[in-house]
Formats: C-alpha cells, structure tokens, sequence
C-alpha cells in the first residue's frame, strides 16, 4: 500500500522548535521530489519547502527561510522538517507530498516547486505555535 504518514506535530510555544517527519511506504521516496504544505482555518493550502531527490537547490517560501530545513534520509524513506523559531502564524496542518522525479524532469527540469500535481500526499499533522 502506497501512503505517506507525516508526524512530530503538536503544542509549541512561540521561538519554539519542532521536527515533522514523512515516512513513505510502498514505494521508494528516493526517487520522488517532496513537497511540504500547510493549511490554516479559513485559509488555502500554501507551499513551504521543497527538495528534489538530488537534494539540490531546496526551496522554501519567503517567511520560513531562515528558521526551517527541510532534508531528506532515503535510507530511512523518509522525509523531514526542521521547524525553529516557530511563530503564532505557523500554526496550520502540515502536510507532505511526493512526485516522481522523472515526471518533474521531464516536464519542468531539475529542481523542484510547489505548482506541480503532486501524486502523494500524507493526512497530515498538526502545528499549533502559541504561548
């Protein structure tokens, strides 16, 4: 069975740090460029980070640079992100998602973005940054 199962959410307190992790199964994740989303009440699901399978080049949105990394250990299948310096405006469920690298190669070239039509995506897990 092909899943994704994200984990690590949970209470923080504001400058707080937290490690979300993404284990894959039934299929490898090393050969997938992986995504992590979040979505706030009321709001839309909105990119955070990226990382191609190379581990080239990854990607972040504007107001997490600086305070998350995201990696990867394809030994373990799995997929993390390292939250510090957590804000209020962090809180949201967290999501990951994978998309095979030879379809990002071949449509958009190396890298990775947010855009794609990702194939697999976790149920995901809570953030929840407050004093």
């Amino acid at each position: 069975q092909v899943q994704l199962v994200e984990s690590g959410g949970g209470l923080v307190q504001p400058g707080g740090s937290l490690r979300l992790s993404c284990a894959a199964s039934g299929f490898s994740l090393d050969d997938y460029v992986i995504g992590w989303f979040r979505q706030a009440p009321g709001n839309e699901r909105e990119g955070v980070s990226c990382i191609s399978s190379s581990e080239s080049s990854p990607y972040y949105t504007d107001s997490v640079k600086g305070r998350f990394t995201i990696s990867r250990d394809n030994a373990k299948n799995t997929a993390y992100l390292q939250m510090n310096s957590l804000k209020p405006e962090d809180t949201a469920v967290y999501y990951c998602a994978a998309m095979p690298t030879v379809n990002v190669l071949l449509l958009f070239g190396p890298g990775c973005a947010f855009t794609y039509e990702y194939y697999y995506w976790g149920q995901g897990t809570q953030v929840t940054v407050s004093s």
